[in-house]
C-alpha cells in the first residue's frame, strides 16, 4: 500500500480534529441548557445538561486516545 503525503507523522497539523465536532455539539448544548433554566423549564435543563455531560466525557475519551 503506497502512503500518501498527508499521512506523514509530521504533517498531523493538516488532520482533522475528531473532537473538535464534539465541542462545537457540546457547547450548542450547554447553551439550549442554559436557555431553557432561564426559561424554566427544569425538566429540559436537566435533559440537556445530562446529553452534555454524557458528551463531555466522550471527548475526554477521546482525547486521552489521541494522546497515547
Amino acid at each position: 500500500m503506497q502512503s500518501t503525503i498527508f499521512e506523514a507523522p509530521m504533517f498531523g497539523l493538516f488532520s482533522a480534529n475528531p473532537s473538535k465536532k464534539y465541542r462545537k455539539q457540546l457547547s450548542k448544548l450547554q447553551e439550549q441548557a442554559l436557555t431553557a433554566q432561564r426559561n424554566g423549564d427544569i425538566r429540559q435543563y436537566s435533559m440537556l445538561s445530562k446529553d452534555a455531560d454524557d458528551l463531555w466525557q466522550k471527548i475526554q475519551q477521546m482525547e486521552a486516545q489521541q494522546q497515547k
